[in-house]
């Protein structure tokens, strides 16, 4: 009899270790999935931003000097674009780029074709050049080339 009871003792550790087992088996193919999945959905997300990094300009914006006075006034949501209106301005850019790259002029000289389209589109702003002031504030006082003269040969 004292084997019947060590022998069902042993089977009862055995089948319950079996059932911790299959537990942990079950636990740790259920998280293999969820990663998986995960996975397949960054690598997704890692697409779309790249296929919009290609359109980002922003390096291209930072480099250019600052107008102030050629803001639109019906683009003041730009900020706020969904999905699908970003995604209508990212055709119609494609669009424009792809038509300013077949063009003969851009083909021939690129520099000289952005110049003239700038100049046909954006105003001519002049400044007219600041008087120099001196450093406590008072304007700068031009000397005569007579009288520059005569104090050297006075020297």
């Amino acid at each position: 009899m004292g084997k019947k009871k060590s022998d069902s003792k042993s089977d009862r550790s055995f089948e319950k270790k079996l059932q911790f087992y299959s537990k942990v088996k079950d636990a740790v193919t259920s998280l293999n999935a969820q990663k998986s999945i995960s996975k397949k959905k960054s690598k997704q997300q890692r697409r779309r931003q790249k296929k919009l990094k290609a359109y980002n300009l922003s390096s291209l914006l930072e480099s250019l000097p600052e107008v102030k006075a050629s803001k639109k006034p019906g683009r003041e949501n730009d900020s706020k674009l969904n999905c699908k209106s970003r995604q209508t301005l990212v055709l119609k850019e494609r669009d424009r780029v792809s038509a300013v790259l077949k063009d003969p002029s851009f083909q021939a000289d690129p520099l000289s074709a952005i110049q003239q389209y700038l100049q046909k589109t954006q105003p001519v702003v002049e400044e007219q050049p600041k008087k120099k002031v001196n450093k406590n504030g008072s304007k700068k006082k031009k000397k005569s080339k007579a009288s520059t003269g005569l104090q050297l040969m006075e020297i």
